[in-house]
């Protein structure tokens, strides 16, 4: 199999639609049309079948794509690996990173890699697990930083971090006046995250399982790192990582709930391609993130499945 063909057929499966691909590829109909022909003399299965105005794969076809980018993949890595044989501690990076690990964790080690491999660049991507992980999957990333999570076949993870996540209010709440449980949080307003993201779905199941009011929700934001000033600001409550409670000086402007019902615990993790070329600038990166996460390496470890 030629490697332009199968360029040409993962672009084809992506846009479902030869007319488009002939624009994105800057190749003519007919010629995209015998590069397929050319794929499905190879494999001896038809690869596509018609859809409404455009096309999908057919069985074989999707069995060829997720070897078509495995192919991808390898010969990305070979050409990375045998430029750095020559360039060392450079390259380029590409990582996707959940808000809170990008706040906390990722400063300080992106600062002692730049300090140490000056001609690296790092191309960062913020975003929830579910905006991540298409991306890694694609080729698009090279590390994803987010929380444990069943892994994939073809992947695997490191340890970086625990991270609670608690309920936190102004410092200077009424909620603080006195003794706190879970149903006196029903009795005010929150700030959350839409439901569908984790953190928001593990919270009003809490409230389920004791047969509660879900919590109030006053205002919802995809914005991770607005919640710690929306809190500060309007008087709500939210559920956020014990780490934005941490201010250097001692003086946060937030203080948290405490209560051991609605304290979430969670791992984050680096994860990877198992199979795939990690250039030694990465690797360095990821011993870097294990430093700079509040537990350090010593707690770091290896997860596989």
């Amino acid at each position: 199999m030629d490697l332009r063909d199968l360029r040409y057929f993962e672009t084809i499966a992506e846009l479902e639609h030869i007319g488009r691909a002939t624009e994105r590829l800057h190749r003519s109909q007919p010629a995209l049309t015998t590069s397929v022909r050319r794929l499905e003399e190879a494999v001896g299965a038809p690869l596509f079948e018609k859809a409404g105005r455009g096309i999908r794969l057919t069985p074989a076809g999707r069995v060829l794509l997720k070897w078509a980018q495995r192919v991808r993949f390898d010969v990305e890595d070979a050409r990375r690996e045998i430029g750095d044989m020559k360039k060392g501690l450079s390259g380029h990076i590409r990582i996707g990173i959940v808000p809170t690990a990008a706040q906390f964790i990722l400063p300080p080690a992106a600062r002692k890699l730049l300090a140490t491999a000056p001609d690296v660049t790092l191309r960062t991507v913020v975003g929830l697990i579910d905006t991540l992980k298409p991306l890694l999957h694609a080729g698009e990333l090279d590390l994803m930083v987010g929380t444990e999570s069943p892994l994939e076949p073809g992947f695997t993870s490191q340890r970086l971090a625990e991270d609670q996540i608690v309920v936190a209010a102004s410092a200077t709440h009424p909620i603080f006046a006195g003794p706190v449980n879970l149903r006196d949080l029903t009795r005010h307003r929150w700030v959350l995250q839409p439901p569908g993201a984790p953190t928001r779905d593990w919270l009003d199941h809490t409230f389920d399982r004791k047969r509660l009011p879900r919590p109030r929700v006053q205002v919802e934001s995809t914005m991770l790192l607005m919640l710690p000033a929306l809190i500060a600001e309007t008087g709500l409550l939210s559920f956020i990582s014990r780490h934005h409670l941490d201010a250097p000086d001692g003086r946060s402007p937030l203080k948290e709930v405490a209560i051991k019902q609605t304290t979430m615990h969670r791992r984050l993790v680096v994860t990877y391609r198992e199979s795939s070329y990690l250039m030694p600038a990465a690797r360095m990166l990821i011993e870097l993130l294990q430093d700079a996460a509040p537990n350090g390496k010593s707690r770091g470890g290896k997860f596989s499945g």
